[in-house]
């Protein structure tokens, strides 16, 4: 495979890589877009109890995806047999 072909595989990889994360201010106003397409109105404790469901939701899916990925975490409440 040619230089100029690697090249352009590396520069798409980082423009397509920087595309996925949002900024705080930007995940925030994804989330709001959301809460009002459920039809919560701005300004009301109901909106910002759905802000609220969305974020702990992204919190514990984080968690999730921590400890699921991390072999040593698997068990931790369980006893160790060593034979």
């Amino acid at each position: 495979m040619s230089i100029r072909k690697i090249l352009s595989f590396v520069a798409l990889g980082a423009i397509l890589g920087g595309c996925t994360t949002l900024t705080p201010q930007e995940r925030r106003a994804a989330d709001e877009t959301t809460c009002l397409s459920y039809g919560f109105r701005r300004g009301t404790d109901a909106l910002a109890t759905c802000l609220q469901r969305i974020d702990l939701d992204r919190r514990a899916e984080s968690r999730s995806l921590r400890y699921d990925n991390d072999p040593m975490l698997w068990g931790w409440n369980r006893p160790v047999i060593v034979r």
